[in-house]
């Protein structure tokens, strides 16, 4: 490519890596970034759940087991789409044409490489758990890579941006497509390839969404591409995330191997539901907060000061949202899985503890990646994945409710070393982070304690779905109560209060 082509092409899409402009009103922009990500993934939860009350119905445990022996493969390689490139895109401070074409084309080459490795495997997939179905679900799956990495640098340069609301197109779009597509074809039968339809409908849709919704096209890709540091960030974060995976769902390996199809099938259940609206929170307004932090790299007051606001938001939300579910665990899953399933109750209160503290899980990786220090992540990753892989090994003989309550011991002892770890040399400290999160974590554990003792002592008694509503009212007026109590509680409340009032002013301005 000439190096007049080089200039005209870096002029042409210029607003798309340029951040200069976002620094005047960053804080209204993550403002208003938040509050559409919020409205996005409420969407998304609802089409979520009513999806998964429709599927769970029309299918059987088996068939989610058998899907789960195979994603739990299909995404521990699927980590390595993107090297972690699109996250290296979000975090510089200056990017190029020359060099987004570059990642553009790796991205592609290593797509299409992982598409031709997981078919290569399919028939090692379904030998290991002597499953012969597997073989063509695996191959299926392959084709995922392929679309998926064609949209990487897209959705990056729209996230650098802080097009949210573009991004949120994106996702709903995609997700009707792949939630009507699968329902269809569970309503004619398809019985497991219902679940494999969701997916590739879901990422096919995503990838054309991306191409319409960004108007940025690559170029050759360039040897003179100064992507170095840009390659160093994204290979310490693929690293961390292989590890992190690989230990995180090797519980589903074993209990697939061990157990089967149906212990699998109904500890994934409980395991996807339970971390539900958790994903809904977390993994949103964390493209916020890193695109957002990263812009602050170099302010540490502001971003000490955006760090704490942005973790109060996701536990103020999600802990009492996974107390509630823990309080309601029967009615929930009567509720939205139905009866065949109730013996993911048990586990799934089993599995709550990690699901609480997972509230902040993402707290650690806006900081690593925000400062670049994702090579200090990487290390952190492999001592975690150790353990963790130990404590499944040990902890599954006894079954899947074993695995889910060593899974929840675990998660809560290691939770102060990983975050002082990795608050070294920030300008953040564990102080600050247990006074920002101890008056929802206090308010959601004291609201449920009263929800379970209303539901022991029968209180409500009417249908599953009603009852499950009038507690959900009664647990949100308690929680609340229990904010209002707390030292300092009504001001934070306030605090919030008047930052959605400042954001709904902007709106009606702009």
């Amino acid at each position: 490519m000439s190096k007049q082509n080089q200039k005209s092409s870096q002029t042409k899409y210029q607003n798309y890596f340029d951040t200069d402009n976002l620094t005047a009103d960053l804080k209204k922009r993550s403002i208003r970034g938040g509050a559409i990500v919020f409205v996005t993934q409420f969407s998304k939860f609802c089409i979520q759940m009513g999806s998964t009350v429709i599927l769970a119905r029309l299918l059987t445990p088996d068939d989610y087991g058998l899907i789960g022996m195979a994603t739990v493969i299909v995404r521990f390689v699927q980590l390595f789409k993107d090297l972690g490139l699109s996250d290296a895109t979000i975090q510089q401070s200056k990017v190029n044409h020359q060099q987004i074409s570059t990642l553009f084309w790796i991205n592609i080459a290593f797509s299409c490489l992982i598409a031709l490795i997981v078919a290569a495997i399919a028939p090692l997939v379904a030998n290991f758990y002597h499953q012969p179905k597997l073989e063509g679900i695996v191959l299926a799956l392959a084709s995922i890579f392929i679309f998926s990495g064609l949209s990487v640098q897209h959705q990056a340069l729209l996230k650098r941006k802080m097009q949210f609301a573009i991004l949120a197109k994106i996702e709903i779009i995609s997700l009707i497509s792949g939630v009507s597509a699968a329902i269809v074809s569970a309503v004619m039968g398809s019985g497991y390839w219902a679940l494999v339809i969701l997916q590739l409908v879901t990422v096919i849709a995503n990838s054309l969404c991306a191409w319409i919704y960004c108007r940025w096209r690559p170029s050759l890709p360039s040897p003179k591409a100064d992507i170095g540091s840009m390659l160093a960030f994204g290979g310490n974060l693929s690293g961390f995330n292989a590890v992190n995976y690989f230990a995180r769902n090797l519980d589903n390996i074993l209990i697939g191997r061990i157990w089967g199809v149906q212990p699998l099938g109904i500890y994934e259940r409980a395991y996807q539901l339970i971390l539900l609206p958790i994903q809904q929170i977390n993994n949103p307004i964390g493209n916020v907060a890193v695109t957002t932090l990263s812009r602050l790299q170099n302010q540490p007051d502001q971003y000490r000061r955006y760090y704490f606001k942005a973790i109060l938001l996701i536990t103020t939300i999600g802990m009492p949202m996974v107390a509630f579910m823990f309080a309601c665990t029967k009615l929930l899953i009567l509720a939205v899985l139905g009866e065949q399933w109730l013996e993911a109750v048990l586990v799934f209160r089993c599995l709550a503890p990690a699901a609480f503290i997972g509230t902040i899980n993402v707290a650690e990786g806006w900081v690593y990646q925000s400062l670049a220090f994702t090579d200090r992540m990487f290390r952190w990753g492999i001592v975690f994945a150790i353990c963790n892989v130990l404590v499944f090994v040990f902890s599954v003989r006894g079954g899947i409710v074993s695995v889910a309550i060593a899974y929840s011991i675990f998660l809560i002892l290691v939770k102060i070393p990983s975050i002082v770890y990795c608050y070294h040399k920030t300008p953040l400290k564990l102080a600050d982070l247990v006074r920002t999160i101890y008056r929802p974590a206090i308010a959601a554990i004291g609201a449920a304690g009263i929800i379970m003792l209303l539901e022991h002592w029968s209180v409500v008694d009417i249908q599953t779905v009603v009852n499950l509503l009038i507690y959900a009212v009664l647990y949100s007026f308690c929680y609340i109560a229990f904010w209002l109590i707390l030292p300092n509680g009504r001001s934070t409340l306030l605090n919030m209060i008047h930052i959605a009032k400042n954001l709904k002013t902007d709106k009606q301005t702009t």
